[in-house]
C-alpha cells in the first residue's frame, strides 16, 4: 500500500515537473507574442508617423518635386515693329546759308583768259562777304567784286589797235528763285544790276577815256556764266542730305534711359519725306517726315543698325505736323524674372506655423501664357509652377498676371503634400508679387528723351526742340523670349539749322 502511494506521489511530481515546463513555455510562447505584436504596432505607428509626416506634417522640410512644364517650342506670338511717324519741320535762316556760300566762294570765281573770241580777258575775285536777304519770297545776292580786265580796242587794219588793262571795284546784285531738289538747294539766278564804285575809264594820250560802254556789254555777256557760278556754289555748299543723315544716325544710336532696369531705347528710320521749301522772314523752311520704328529694349545695350544707303528719301507735298509714336518695350524673360525675384526678397507666405520664402523665380511662355516658376525654401524645399496671362495695368504703369494658377501637375503634388499653399490667400498674396511696374523706366525713359527734345544738337549748328506727351498702354504681347509692351505717345519736333561748320 505505502509502495503504491509512493509511485502515485513520484509520477505526481512528474507531472507537475512536466506541466510547469509546459507553463512556462506556453508563458514563454506568450511572452514571444506580446513582444512581437508590441513591436509590430511600433513599426506599424512609426510607419504611419512618417507617412501621415510627409504627407501632412508641413510644419517640418520636406523636398518637393513637380513636372517642369517645359516652353513652347513654336513662337507664340510673331512680333512685328509697329511703325512711328515723326514730323521734324525743318528751318534755315539765309544767314546760315550765307555762311555756308561765303565759305564755298572764296578768292577768285571767275576766269576768262581767251582773249581773242570777244576781245576781253577778264578775272573776278570776291572782294568781301556775299550778303543774302530775302525778298518777295527769292533770294536777293549782293556780291561785292574786283574786276581785272585786258581788252583790245581799236581796228585790226593796218595794225591800229591797242589792249589796256583795267581794275574795277563794284557790286553785283542777282536774283534766285529757290526750291529743294535731291535735298539741296536748288537756285535759279539772274544778274539784275552792277555798281561801280567809280566809273570805269582808261587812260589813252594823257586822257581818262571813260570805257563802262565798253565793259558793261562786255559783262552782260557773261552775266549767265556768273549767275551760274553763283547757284553751283550755293548746290555745292547746301546740300542737306549729309547732315540729315548725321542726324538719323545720331539719334539711331541706342541710348541707356535707366541704369536700375537696366533698359535702352532704339530708332530705327525707314523713310524720309521733304516738302517743297519756302522763302519767308530770312529763313528757308521745310517740313520732314519721318517713318520709323522704336523700341526700348531691357537688358544689354542693343547694336546699332543704321544703314545709310537703306533710307528712302521721298518727295511730298505735305507733311502731318503731328509726331506719332509707338515704342515697343520689350522685357526679356530673364531680366523680368530678375526684377521679380527681387520683389520677394524679404517677404515669407505662411499658414499657421507653416512657411516658405521664394528665393529665386524665372519665367517662360508655353501655349499663349505665361508660367512662373517658384524656387522655395522652408515648410517645403522645391519648385513650384504657376501660369497666367499678362497684362498691363495702365494706372500703376505695370506689367502683371492675371488669371493665376498652379499648373496642373503641380497642383496634383501640392493636394498631396501642402494642401494649405493651395489656399487662395497664399496665392492671391504670391500674385501681388508677381508684377514689375514699367512706371519708373517710363518716367525715366520720358527724362531721358527730353533732352533730345530740348535745343539737342546731335551735330555742330544742328538743334533739335519738341514736346512729348505722356505714353499710353496699347497691347501686351508675348514670345518665345520676351514680353512685349507696345505704348504710344504723340508730340512736336522741330529741326533748326544754324551755324554748320
Amino acid at each position: 500500500m505505502i509502495g503504491k502511494f509512493n509511485s502515485f506521489k513520484m509520477n505526481f511530481i512528474k507531472l507537475t515537473q512536466s506541466y510547469q515546463t509546459l507553463n512556462c513555455f506556453f508563458c514563454y510562447i506568450h511572452v514571444e507574442i506580446n513582444f512581437f505584436f508590441k513591436m509590430k504596432n511600433i513599426f506599424v505607428a512609426t510607419t504611419l508617423f512618417v507617412l501621415f509626416s510627409s504627407l501632412f506634417g508641413c510644419s517640418s522640410t520636406n523636398k518637393f518635386a513637380s513636372l517642369k512644364p517645359e516652353p513652347s517650342e513654336n513662337v507664340s506670338v510673331v512680333y512685328k515693329n509697329t511703325t512711328s511717324f515723326v514730323s521734324m519741320p525743318m528751318e534755315i535762316s539765309l544767314k546760315e546759308i550765307e555762311n555756308q556760300l561765303n565759305k564755298s566762294l572764296t578768292g577768285l570765281i571767275y576766269e576768262d583768259d581767251i582773249l581773242e573770241d570777244d576781245k576781253t580777258e577778264m578775272k573776278i575775285w570776291k572782294t568781301a562777304p556775299i550778303k543774302l536777304t530775302e525778298k518777295d519770297g527769292k533770294i536777293e545776292s549782293v556780291l561785292p567784286l574786283k574786276i581785272w580786265s585786258k581788252f583790245k580796242y581799236g581796228t585790226d587794219f593796218m595794225g591800229l589797235n591797242d589792249t589796256r588793262e583795267i581794275e574795277l571795284n563794284g557790286t553785283i546784285t542777282l536774283r534766285s528763285d529757290v526750291k529743294l531738289s535731291n535735298w539741296k538747294l536748288d537756285t535759279n539766278s539772274e544778274i539784275e544790276n552792277f555798281e561801280w564804285s567809280e566809273s570805269p575809264t582808261v587812260l589813252v594820250a594823257g586822257k581818262k577815256i571813260p570805257i563802262t560802254y565798253i565793259i558793261n556789254p562786255t559783262l552782260s555777256l557773261f552775266k549767265s556764266k556768273i549767275a551760274k557760278k553763283i547757284d553751283a556754289a550755293i548746290e555745292k555748299s547746301c546740300d542737306f542730305k549729309p547732315y540729315v543723315l548725321n542726324v538719323l544716325q545720331t539719334m539711331s544710336t541706342p541710348f541707356e534711359t535707366s541704369t536700375q532696369y537696366e533698359t535702352w531705347f532704339k530708332m530705327n528710320p525707314i523713310e524720309v519725306y521733304v516738302t517743297d521749301a519756302i522763302i519767308q522772314k530770312n529763313k528757308i523752311q521745310m517740313n520732314l517726315g519721318l517713318k520709323c520704328t522704336m523700341q526700348t529694349m531691357v537688358g544689354e545695350q542693343p547694336k546699332t543698325t543704321f544703314d545709310k544707303e537703306g533710307i528712302s528719301f521721298k518727295p511730298v507735298t505735305k507733311v502731318p505736323d503731328k509726331t506719332t509714336a509707338t515704342v515697343a518695350a520689350i522685357s526679356t524673360y530673364e531680366s523680368a524674372s530678375r526684377i521679380i525675384t527681387k520683389n520677394f526678397q524679404g517677404k515669407e507666405f505662411a499658414s499657421g506655423s507653416r512657411k516658405i520664402v521664394v528665393q529665386k523665380v524665372d519665367l517662360w511662355a508655353k501655349d499663349g501664357k505665361m508660367i512662373i516658376a517658384l524656387d522655395m525654401t522652408g515648410s517645403i524645399n522645391g519648385t513650384i509652377y504657376l501660369s497666367g496671362i499678362s497684362n498691363y495695368n495702365a494706372i500703376t504703369k505695370e506689367i502683371y498676371f492675371e488669371q493665376m494658377d498652379y499648373v496642373l501637375n503641380t497642383k496634383g503634388l501640392l493636394t498631396k503634400t501642402a494642401n494649405w499653399l493651395l489656399q487662395g490667400m497664399i496665392l492671391k498674396k504670391i500674385q501681388e508679387s508677381c508684377r514689375y511696374s514699367i512706371q519708373e523706366n517710363l518716367e525715366e525713359g520720358k527724362k531721358s528723351l527730353l533732352p533730345y527734345l530740348n535745343n539737342y544738337s546731335p551735330m555742330k549748328g544742328v538743334f533739335v526742340n519738341g514736346t512729348m506727351n505722356d505714353f499710353e498702354f496699347e497691347k501686351v504681347e508675348l514670345t518665345n523670349n520676351a514680353i512685349i509692351a507696345f505704348i504710344t505717345t504723340t508730340g512736336k519736333m522741330n529741326v533748326k539749322i544754324d551755324g554748320m561748320e
